[in-house]
Formats: structure tokens, sequence, C-alpha cells
């Protein structure tokens, strides 16, 4: 299991405890919201006792404190008491002069609200007329029934936030990793290649065999070109005009004669092999990114293949298609192949197309990326370049 298999993983739970956290608030308010509403029916249905008892106490009868009290202690629940006819007889807890219009058709509107919440209260005051009570749940029950959800967007909101702050942070200690390495690593090779090329030298004066001489010479401008490519990372590369026909045509060559005889390489621009077309690069790392693309490509055709390079002129852009017959890689992973150190193979460190990325879009301000790809028939990778500008 790589890296990012294991954080995938990581998210995943993060993700079911936080949905698990968000249901187990929604479901613990919903059973206070309950109990407090079953707690304000019952102080309504006291309040309707106590109303009754007291539109049927005599006018001589002894003291009624509690009734009034009963009365007087309901300052949260808006109440409304109409006869058979809904026609408005009382009400408590319902300020009508902050609202605009009639205070009869607020009153009004507010009962259709009620009987929505509650089934109306009945009550006879005489042996003749209904009269009815309707309530709805109080300011508060109404925010709490909210809260929840005002705190789960306030989580997520500081989730989110900390996320970004998080990956920002990690994004800019992986770059200063990435430039120490690099520049750590074109300075370790800078002392033993100003060592070979005097050696060399030398040998040219005491040895006549020049053919010998001539392959290490090559491998040393190799090691030489490398070690350039390391000491630009961090850096601001110049960007000059070039062919990139060309560019693209001496990386082929490179690598054809580097591989198996069995992989066979094309290379098509469109609309023609004389049109030119001018792109600003950086061609020692633009070539690093060519030659990623192309041993990965051989690396899934295990050695025998075909693989096809397409250029294709645009008006702003140029597309650079390099499609090979391997393997193919798998949709959900064509955003992974460019994390750092990510890999399919048993050997190899996962940097290679990460370093292609950062190549492409952070120093030529360009786009890299898997266009298509089709298990066991291949891949398609295209990198988008700005043209100069005429």
């Amino acid at each position: 299991m790589n890296i990012y298999t294991r954080k995938q993983r990581w998210k995943l739970f993060l993700l079911i405890a936080a949905m698990l956290i968000g249901v187990s608030s929604l479901w613990y308010t919903n059973i206070l919201v309950n109990k407090l509403s079953e707690q304000e029916k019952i102080k309504v249905e006291l309040w309707v006792k106590a109303t009754r008892h007291l539109s049927d106490v005599d006018i001589n009868a002894g003291d009624q404190t509690f009734a009034l009290d009963v009365l007087q202690s309901n300052t949260t629940i808006p109440v409304i008491l109409t006869d058979s006819k809904d026609n408005i007889n009382a009400f408590i807890n319902i300020d009508t002069l902050e609202n605009k219009g009639s205070g009869i058709a607020f009153l009004k509107d507010q009962i259709k609200i009620m009987k929505k919440q509650h089934d109306p209260i009945e009550v006879k005051f005489d042996k003749e007329n209904m009269n009815y009570i309707y309530y709805k749940d109080s300011t508060i029950l109404q925010q709490l029934r909210y809260y929840p959800y005002f705190q789960l967007a306030v989580i997520s909101l500081f989730l989110l936030v900390s996320y970004l702050a998080f990956s920002s942070s990690r994004n800019a200690e992986q770059n200063q990793v990435w430039v120490g390495m690099a520049k750590e690593t074109a300075h370790q090779l800078g002392t033993p290649l100003s060592s070979l090329v005097a050696w060399v030298e030398y040998l040219k004066m005491t040895h006549k065999n020049e053919e010998h001489l001539d392959e290490i010479q090559k491998d040393i401008n190799r090691l030489q070109t490398i070690t350039e490519r390391f000491s630009k990372i961090g850096s601001a590369p110049s960007l000059k005009k070039d062919n990139i026909g060309e560019v693209v045509n001496n990386s082929i060559q490179y690598i054809k004669s580097r591989v198996s005889s069995k992989v066979e390489f094309t290379l098509t621009s469109v609309p023609n092999h004389t049109h030119i077309i001018y792109v600003p690069m950086n061609i020692p790392l633009f070539e690093w990114v060519l030659e990623n693309i192309f041993k990965n490509a051989v690396d899934a055709m295990e050695g025998i293949g075909k693989i096809s390079v397409l250029i294709t002129d645009q008006q702003q852009f140029v597309y650079i298609d390099i499609c090979d017959s391997g393997k193919g890689i798998p949709k959900s992973k064509f955003k992974t192949v460019f994390k750092p150190g990510y890999t399919s193979k048993k050997r190899g460190w996962g940097l290679g197309l990460s370093l292609s990325k950062r190549i492409i879009e952070e120093y030529h301000s360009g786009h890299i990326f898997v266009k298509s790809s089709e298990p066991n028939k291949g891949t398609v990778f295209r990198i988008v370049l700005n043209k100069v500008k005429v």
C-alpha cells in the first residue's frame, strides 16, 4: 500500500467520522427539541385549564392567585384564542406592532402557521360556544431546531479553512525539500564531473584511441546536462524561443539509441513537418520532461511496442500528444500519477512525472495531464505550451 492509498483511506475515515458527528448532533438535538415541544404543550394545556377555571369562577370566590400566576407564567409561547368561527378573542406573546400591515391580518397568518405546527386545543367557556386555542413553538425552540445546522456549517467552514492552510503549508514545505534536494544533487555531481573532464583532457593528450574517448565524453556531457537540470530546480530558468519540432525530435533520437530496437518511435506534426512552431522554453528542462514520459512508456510496454508523438499547432498553444501501446493507467489514477512518491514499478522513487508537472506548469506556464488511457491498449499524455507571440 503506497502513501496515497493510505492518504485516501484516512480522508474517507475522517469523512465518515465527520458524518457520524453530524448525524449524532442532529439526532440528539432532535430529542431535545421534541422534549421541549412536549413541555411547551403541557404549559399551553395548563394555561388553558387556568383560563377555563377563571372563566367559571364566581366573582365572590376565594383567592385565585395560583390560576392568575399560571396565566402570567407563559411569557415565551405565542398563543391565540378564537371562537368557533376563527374570530380572534385574545392573544399573548405576539407583537403585532413590529409587523407591517393590519394587526388582524398578521394574526390570521399566524393562525395558519400554528395550524401546521400543532392541533388546536378545544375549550368551552359556556355550554353552547366552542373556543379554540392555537399555539406555536417559542422563539427559543425554533432557534434550537436550526442550531445543529448552524453548528455544522461553522465546523465545516473551520475544517475547510484548516485543510487549505495545512495543504498550503505542506506544499510550501515540499517545495523547499524539492529545491534543497535538487541543488544538493547538482552540487554533489559538480565535483566529480570537474575531475572527469580534466581526466578526459589528459587522456586525449596521452592516448590515441579517440573512439573510446568520444564515448566517455558523451557520458560526461550527459552528466553535465543532468547537473544543469537539477541546478535549475527552484530557480527561474530563462526561456528562449526554440523550434518545438526539432527539440522533440532530438529527444526521440536520444531515447531511441538507448532502448530496445523493438520499440518503434514516430513523430507527426500538424499541419506538416515543414511547418515550424516556435515555443518559449528551457531546452534542458523540457527534454527532461520528454525523457521521463518516454521512459515510463517503455516500462509500461515492457520494451516492446510503439510510441507516437503528435505535435498540433493551435492559434495560441501547441499540443504535444505522446501515445504509447502499454498497459494503461486506471482513470482513478489520472491525477495521482503526478503526485510525488507515486509509482507502479518495483524500483524507482516516483518523482519523474511529479518533476515533469512542476517543469511544465511552474516554469513554462503550460499544462500536462493524462488525456486518455485504456487498459492493455495504451496511454496518451498531453503537454500544452504557449506559442511565441508574433
